[in-house]
């Protein structure tokens, strides 16, 4: 599937130390009304969690780190699931002697220190909807 999308407004932004990473992304999302875009972050995290959809059992596994950690890189998508504009961000994390980590960025992730940068996109919606054959929405 190939869709073509101009680019538009771009925000850029800080979070506050403490703050849910995906949690407080999503509330800026919200409130912009944001239904196409591409988001990047960067910064550090004092924990976090991170998931792994698991081919087989068509589910997602969790994994939780409770250190500090940076923000290597974290990129992603935002498009609408379920009525309502959605982020899906994959990060990736550093620890203090280099040993990175990655997956899908998900709640429970507590900022240090984090800025971002939100591209949105003029053109069509991109609809999330269930794929029988992956078990996900997408779009």
């Amino acid at each position: 599937m190939l869709k073509k999308f101009k680019p538009s407004d771009a925000y850029m932004g800080r979070l506050e130390k403490g703050d849910d990473l995906l949690k407080e992304l999503t509330n800026i999302v919200h409130q912009k009304k944001i239904e196409a875009a591409s988001i990047k972050v960067i910064g550090a995290v004092q924990k976090a969690k991170i998931g792994y959809y698991d081919q087989d059992e068509f589910e997602y596994k969790y994994k939780e780190f409770d250190q500090a950690l940076e923000i290597v890189s974290c990129i992603g998508n935002i498009s609408i699931l379920e009525g309502k504009p959605f982020i899906h961000a994959h990060i990736i994390l550093a620890d203090k002697e280099g040993n990175c980590y990655g997956g899908h960025l998900a709640e429970g992730s507590k900022v240090f220190a984090a800025e971002f940068v939100i591209q949105t996109f003029e053109g069509n919606k991109l609809m999330r909807e269930f794929q029988d054959d992956t078990k996900l929405k997408l779009w």
